[in-house]
C-alpha cells in the first residue's frame, strides 16, 4: 500500500511529530500543508492571513493539499483542512486519513510549551485556553467524519506512530 496518508486534527494534537517519525518509519516523504504554503509563497501564515484573508488562506491550503498529495507521502494537514468540504471527501478517497485526538487541555499545554515563532494568527481573539476549546468543539466532529481512524494523540508520539503503523499493517494484510 503506498496511499498517502494525511494526519488531522487540531493545533497542537502531534501532526508535525507524529508525521516526521511515521514517514521515517515507512521509507515515505514528510510534508506539512503549513510548511509548503510558507514555502512557496515567502510569507508566513499570519502574513497569507494579514493579506488575503481567512478565506484567500483556505483556498491555498486547498492547492497545498493538492499539490502534495502522492504515493508514499505522510502529509501534516493544517488543523482547518477539514472545513472545506471538498478538502474532507479528497483525502478519504486519496488516502487513509488519521485524527490525531487529543483533549483541550492538553492541546493547550503543548502550545503553551512549544510555541512556534511564527504561529497562526488567533482564530477567535480569546486567549489561548479559551480559543482551543472552543475550536476543538467546532471542528471535532468534522474530524471524526473525516477520518478512516482515531487514534489517541495524547499518548507519546512514539505510541502514536506505532498505533498508526498496527492500523496500517493490518489494513496491508486484509
Amino acid at each position: 500500500m503506498s496511499l498517502p496518508v494525511y494526519l488531522i486534527g487540531a493545533r497542537g494534537c502531534g501532526k508535525t511529530t507524529v508525521g516526521q517519525a511515521l514517514a521515517l518509519a515507512l521509507g515515505y516523504t514528510f510534508c506539512d500543508t503549513d510548511h509548503y504554503l510558507q514555502q512557496i509563497s515567502a510569507r508566513t501564515v499570519a502574513e497569507i492571513v494579514a493579506q488575503q484573508g481567512w478565506q484567500g488562506f483556505r483556498l491555498r491550503e486547498s492547492d497545498a493539499l493538492k499539490a502534495l498529495t502522492q504515493p508514499q507521502v505522510v502529509i501534516a494537514t493544517g488543523g482547518g483542512m477539514v472545513l472545506t468540504p471538498e478538502n474532507c471527501h479528497f483525502m478519504r478517497q486519496q488516502g487513509q486519513v488519521f485524527y490525531l485526538n487529543a483533549q483541550a487541555s492538553v492541546l493547550e499545554q503543548r502550545i503553551i510549551a512549544q510555541p512556534e515563532k511564527q504561529q497562526r494568527p488567533s482564530l477567535t481573539g480569546r486567549p489561548i485556553a479559551e480559543e482551543v476549546s472552543e475550536v476543538l468543539e467546532a471542528r471535532d466532529a468534522l474530524y471524526r467524519q473525516t477520518a478512516h481512524h482515531i487514534i489517541d494523540g495524547m499518548q507519546p508520539p512514539a505510541a502514536v506512530v506505532q498505533q498508526v503503523l498496527n492500523v496500517l499493517m493490518a489494513a496491508r494484510a486484509s
